[in-house]
């Protein structure tokens, strides 16, 4: 019983390697891709802002809440991350840094223009994208498929054949830039000196490079 047991698993196996042979020999492997360049609509900023004492960076808060208000910046796009004491400065004693968010409507040069205030010490930017990228890179994606599946059909089609069901799928991600940096910034990726600021660089959307996303898919169809 033994053997015969052992001989039926050793054709159940030698059955699924040759299967296993067949369906590889009958298959076309092919890749598609796809890309997008997609245009920001929004960006986060990370801004600090300094005093000597509580009074004046509690009226220095009160001022940026003012600037930004009329800059159309909404209470709930002001985001607070932290506080700092340094009690072995003499001046500048307390910092408080924030993020805000902006839209494409919104005017930057004049936000910039409003922020150059001696109280302000740094003005980063912490993020740029398109708040419908997901959509995008389902797009994109889409594509890729499409694109790869069109390969197989034209390919196929030359030797007389035809493509059959889709036996694998594999996304690949070749490259996404979900962070893009305005070309006016490049120079001044980090800390940004308001007091430096060049009056004549055009801080707007505008002046801002696509988002870029780029997919691949890798996939296997049957040959009929």
């Amino acid at each position: 019983m033994k053997l015969k047991h052992f001989l039926l698993i050793g054709i159940l196996a030698l059955g699924s390697l040759v299967q296993a042979q067949d369906v590889k020999k009958n298959a076309i492997e092919v890749t598609g891709v796809a890309e997008m360049e997609v245009e920001p609509n929004e960006i986060v900023f990370s801004i600090g802002i300094k005093a000597d004492n509580k009074n004046e960076l509690a009226d220095n808060e009160k001022k940026l809440f003012d600037i930004l208000k009329n800059a159309g910046v909404s209470n709930e796009d002001i985001k607070f991350k932290s506080m700092y004491q340094n009690i072995y400065s003499k001046t500048s004693k307390f910092t408080k840094s924030y993020q805000f968010k902006v839209s494409a409507k919104s005017n930057l040069s004049k936000i910039f223009e409003d922020l150059n205030q001696k109280w302000v010490n740094s003005l980063n930017i912490a993020e740029i994208k398109n708040t419908k990228i997901a959509d995008f890179r389902k797009a994109v994606k889409i594509n890729a498929l499409k694109a790869a599946k069109e390969k197989a059909d034209y390919l196929l089609e030359s030797m007389g054949k035809k493509t059959g069901n889709v036996i694998e799928i594999v996304e690949i991600e070749d490259y996404t830039s979900d962070t893009v940096m305005p070309v006016a910034y490049k120079s001044r990726m980090s800390n940004v000196q308001l007091e430096m600021a060049d009056a004549s660089v055009d801080y707007s959307f505008d002046n801002i490079e696509n988002i870029k996303l780029k997919y691949s898919i890798k996939t296997r169809y049957e040959i009929l």
